[in-house]
């Protein structure tokens, strides 16, 4: 017998490796019960170590496959991670703003666990100016939240003065992810304009965290897309990463990935 999903998209790089871009978000997503497709905006030469290459697509094949998907697609959510230039933040907001997605989950990549930075400083400028006012929710790691905001963030008081200042660019929450960095090891701040929640979780002491921000924003996604509040989305998407990441794989000789397909038995 047929049946349906919640389909949810997928905007952002390719990983070669498989263990962040959009091979981590189709992972996250169809593991939350969720149909993912995906729109490839750039494709990076990548592995557990390092990245070694990145090949921008041309906005006009990402417009076609935008076209493509919301042609056919009864799409619930939308994610976007690995934005890279302005002129592909130009044309996903161009192209994102006549479907009114109520569901778009910002997650703002900017730079790679292995160093090289994702999003250039004129894209920045964009995604803060015309993206983030088309976003449920954007979903900064501390060091993203301190170059959206221009505050150094090491505690949740610094935090909160962040997200004040990042939700001020229009989207209508803000979760910041604390990870290592903050004083307060795993535990998340969401802001919806007037009220915080703080996300407390259990900190696993791993290496192996490899695209670890995708497969969040992906979670929440798909969450969201399946009718969760956004507090409730948020929270279920944080206990799957939190096991994804406590079954973290050794795969390759650098930071490993999460295992997204953890509760199945292999």
């Amino acid at each position: 017998m047929s049946k349906t999903l919640k389909q949810v998209l997928t905007i952002a790089g390719s990983d070669s490796g498989g263990g962040a871009g959009i091979q981590a978000d189709i992972k996250a997503m169809s593991a939350n019960g969720v149909f993912a497709m995906s729109v490839i905006t750039a494709i990076t030469a990548q592995n557990t170590e390092e990245v070694t290459d990145v090949f921008e697509l041309p906005p006009a094949i990402i417009a076609s496959q935008l076209d493509a998907v919301f042609a056919d697609f009864d799409v619930a959510a939308v994610k976007t991670g690995m934005l890279s230039s302005a002129a592909i933040v130009e044309v996903v907001v161009r192209m994102l703003t006549p479907q009114h997605v109520t569901n778009l989950v910002v997650d703002p990549v900017m730079i790679s666990k292995s160093g090289p930075a994702l999003l250039r400083p004129d894209a920045i400028e964009a995604v803060k100016t015309t993206l983030l006012p088309l976003a449920l929710v954007v979903t900064p790691n501390v060091h993203e939240a301190q170059q959206l905001s221009g505050i150094e963030v090491a505690s949740l008081a610094d935090a909160r003065r962040a997200a004040k200042v990042i939700h001020g660019f229009g989207c209508k929450y803000v979760l910041i992810k604390g990870g290592h960095l903050l004083a307060e090891r795993a535990t998340d701040l969401l802001y919806d304009g007037r009220f915080f929640n703080i996300l407390k979780g259990e900190f696993i002491e791993t290496r192996h965290t490899h695209g670890t921000g995708c497969t969040f924003a992906s979670a929440l996604a798909a969450h969201l897309a399946r009718g969760q509040s956004v507090l409730d989305a948020a929270q279920a998407a944080k206990s799957y990463v939190t096991e994804a990441i406590r079954h973290g794989l050794a795969i390759g000789h650098g930071q490993g990935p999460t295992d997204h397909f953890y509760f199945l038995e292999r």
